[in-house]
Formats: structure tokens, C-alpha cells, sequence
């Protein structure tokens, strides 16, 4: 069994019974006690749960939603965020919206970093609230607690006096025909006028969600410069993207 599907049965239980024990845990995986600390560790330095004495417990200050979201595609994320690391320079105003594959390339960012971020995102402020090198800035307004990120007037107003260099915009969907799109009409306003106040746009996105639509526009494919996949460059699913003239990486 790869450690995603364990990772991903753990979360299972902890969702459905709100802990689990370790010993519980190697039976049902059928590993050893080492593995199962090991994993609720990086669940644990993830957010995703807390560990206890003898097993872990769900972390209630994430929603359930945000945590399955977190889980998902974990090493197709870091392999992203990975990639995405070589478009950050040193002085640079970035924008960082919500996703889950935004948080984890905020969780990579070198320490010698120095930038300014703006962020609506409630755990990515939180990853970057003790890096050295970061001036954190986040945008006010309604938390929507399903995602973790702030929504409303308060933050569209912030966003008119803003320029950034990048923007890495959280990528529900993302169609050759439609661009981006996604659930919340709330969340569509504010990721467009990200990409407005931004000179360039990066979507990471999980293979999972190209080629998908949901109900709201955010934004046309024309307005994205870069989309960063965990596909390899020649892979038939990016051709549409390459041919509208987005740089994919």
C-alpha cells in the first residue's frame, strides 16, 4: 500500500470517528508501529490532525472539507510546488490565494526568501506567519470556512490599491475553453480581481482538474500566463492549454 492511500484511510477514520489509535491502526493497514508514527506525524505537520498519546485526533480548527482537499494528490502537489518555486524572486509583491496546493508551496519557500505576500488564505498566513524573510500581509474580510480564505467587499476594496509582480491563483477547474472556473460566486470575484491587480498569473493545478468546469467564471485561459501540472510536458492532456499560448510546466 503506497503511504497516500494510508494517509488517506487514516483521514477516513478520523473524519468518521473523530480520533483514532495507533495500535487500531497497524492492524488495519497491516504496518508497523514506526509507519504509523511516522504517518500521523506528516498528517500531523500538515494540520490535518493532532497527534495524542496513543493515536491522533481530528483537527478541529480545519474543516472537514479543507482536510480531504489537503490529502488529495499530496505527492503530485509537492512535485508542483516544486516546480512553481522557480518562478519566486527575491523582491517580488506575490499574491497567493487559497488551495491547498498554494499551501504547499508556501511550505516550501527557502528561508533566504525575501518577498512581500498578500494573502486571503487563512493557512497559508499561518505557514508564513514565522518565516524570516516574509513581509505577510492578509487581506481582511468574511472568512468562508469551508476554504479557509476571506471574501467580501472589504477585500475587493484592499485589492484596488494593489499591484502585484505574481499571483498564484487556486485552481478549482480549469478548461481550454473556459479557463478557470469554480464553485462560489464569492470566490470567483476575488480570484478575478487577483489576476486583475497581477502583471502575471500562475495556476498549479492537480491533473484531476483539467479539462473539468464549475458554475462560476473566474477567469479566461488568455488571462493565465503560466499553468504548473504534475504531468510531464509532453503529456496529450496540456496540448489544448500549450495551443492557446500558456506556458505549462
Amino acid at each position: 500500500m503506497f503511504k497516500e492511500e494510508r494517509h488517506q484511510l487514516i483521514l477516513d477514520e478520523v473524519t468518521r470517528y473523530n480520533k483514532v489509535r495507533s495500535t487500531d491502526l497497524c492492524r488495519m493497514l497491516n504496518v508497523s508501529e514506526d509507519t504509523v508514527r511516522r504517518d500521523l506525524k506528516e498528517l500531523a505537520d500538515k494540520g490535518i490532525v493532532r497527534k495524542v498519546h496513543g493515536g491522533a485526533v481530528a483537527n478541529s480548527l480545519i474543516p472537514r472539507e479543507y482536510r480531504e482537499q489537503n490529502i488529495d494528490h499530496i505527492g503530485q502537489k509537492r512535485g508542483i510546488a516544486e516546480k512553481a518555486l522557480s518562478l519566486i524572486e527575491d523582491g517580488q509583491l506575490i499574491i497567493i490565494d487559497g488551495g491547498t496546493t498554494n499551501l504547499e508551496l508556501v511550505r516550501q519557500f527557502p528561508e533566504e526568501l525575501k518577498a512581500t505576500v498578500f494573502t486571503n488564505s487563512v493557512p497559508v498566513a499561518h505557514e508564513l506567519c514565522t518565516h524570516p524573510g516574509i513581509d505577510l500581509f492578509m487581506f481582511g474580510g468574511k472568512v468562508l470556512k469551508s476554504v479557509q480564505v476571506t471574501i467580501g467587499m472589504d477585500v475587493l476594496h484592499f485589492l484596488s490599491d494593489l499591484y502585484a509582480d505574481i499571483c498564484f491563483i487556486g485552481t478549482r477547474s480549469l478548461h481550454p475553453a473556459l479557463g478557470i472556473t469554480t464553485t462560489r460566486r464569492e470566490e470567483a470575484q476575488i480570484k478575478r480581481k487577483l489576476a486583475e491587480v497581477s502583471a502575471q498569473v500562475v495556476s498549479l493545478v492537480t491533473s484531476d482538474k483539467l479539462g473539468t468546469i464549475q458554475p462560476f467564471r473566474v477567469i479566461d485561459l488568455e488571462q493565465v500566463h503560466t499553468i504548473v501540472t504534475g504531468l510531464l510536458p509532453n503529456d496529450p492532456m496540456l496540448t489544448p492549454f500549450r495551443e492557446k499560448g500558456v506556458r505549462v510546466l
